[in-house]
């Protein structure tokens, strides 16, 4: 059997390449002790190598920017098993501004409009923290303004259910498997820039119902299969910040901790199957180099 694991970042972005190649590694050595031989783009022709070397797999995924997944998921998925989110979901999810309207309308808790003061400024397409700054200035071309919500940062991991026929994809019933709540170690700079550093998982919160009861319903308002990642925020309510229908960084430190394989998990979730929970053995703090500390 043969995986395409389409890591972007790795070879295309600096800024994320650290990050992009701790999640492609984790995901490889799982796929490895699964079974399967892993290929990967390599070079400057990403596009042409999903193109290359996908009809010669039995699953790919691809693993990039939000704003870019789109279009390397929709030439992929016609080429081989996508185990990713699918390429129009991944669409909505990228588009900041229609996303949060959408869970909005589903009376789903998101920022709000910007209030005199603090604002936070994100990039519209954007991907992580990237960008995001705390700032009084109006936002710039291709930016959005939202309420700045002081809270505490955490985030969920989930992996849709979905299975695939001959000319679409359809739901199974089942709801998201949660893999883990994870806290987010976020650095907000003196000039107000984010920088996210890692995280703690598993966590056990408190507010633990509540807050994964709100990352549940996100992901099935917007249609996302396999691995997607809920950023929240919980103040007094838990507010849904960002939408990542893709592998995060918290695979890092999920993956050194759960006993089940990541690659097993997301191949029979495509498929409509998987376990009803998974088995957390420990914990850990991760950050976004790869480095996991067990607690």
């Amino acid at each position: 059997m043969k995986a395409l694991l389409a890591e972007y970042a790795t070879f295309h972005d600096p800024r994320l390449a650290p990050e992009g190649r701790v999640m492609l590694d984790v995901l490889s050595r799982s796929f490895a002790r699964c079974g399967y031989e892993v290929v990967t783009p390599d070079g400057s022709d990403f596009l042409g190598e999903i193109r290359r070397l996908a009809p010669g797999c039995d699953v790919g995924l691809v693993i990039a920017p939000d704003h870019l997944l789109f279009g390397y998921t929709s030439v992929l998925e016609r080429l081989t098993h996508n185990i990713g989110c699918g390429s129009m979901n991944a669409a909505i999810c990228a588009d900041k501004v229609q996303c949060g309207r959408i869970l909005a309308r589903h009376k789903i808790p998101v920022p709000g409009e910007p209030q005199p003061g603090k604002q936070v400024i994100k990039p519209v397409a954007g991907c992580g923290s990237v960008n995001v700054r705390l700032s009084e200035l109006p936002p710039g071309p291709g930016e959005v303004a939202q309420e700045f919500i002081d809270g505490e940062n955490l985030s969920v991991s989930l992996v849709g259910s979905r299975v695939v026929g001959d000319a679409c994809s359809y739901y199974t019933g089942r709801p998201p498997l949660l893999l883990a709540v994870n806290s987010q170690d976020v650095e907000v700079s003196p000039s107000g820039e984010f920088c996210y550093r890692g995280g703690e998982t598993p966590i056990d919160h408190p507010r633990h119902a509540e807050i994964v009861e709100t990352a549940v319903r996100a992901v099935q308002v917007l249609g996302c299969q396999g691995y997607v990642g809920i950023d929240i925020v919980l103040a007094d309510r838990p507010y849904v910040v960002d939408v990542n229908p893709r592998v995060t960084t918290s695979i890092v430190g999920i993956a050194a901790c759960m006993e089940e394989e990541i690659a097993d998990i997301l191949v029979q979730a495509s498929k409509g199957g998987g376990p009803e929970s998974v088995h957390m053995k420990r914990r850990a703090r991760f950050d976004s180099h790869g480095a996991v500390e067990f607690l």
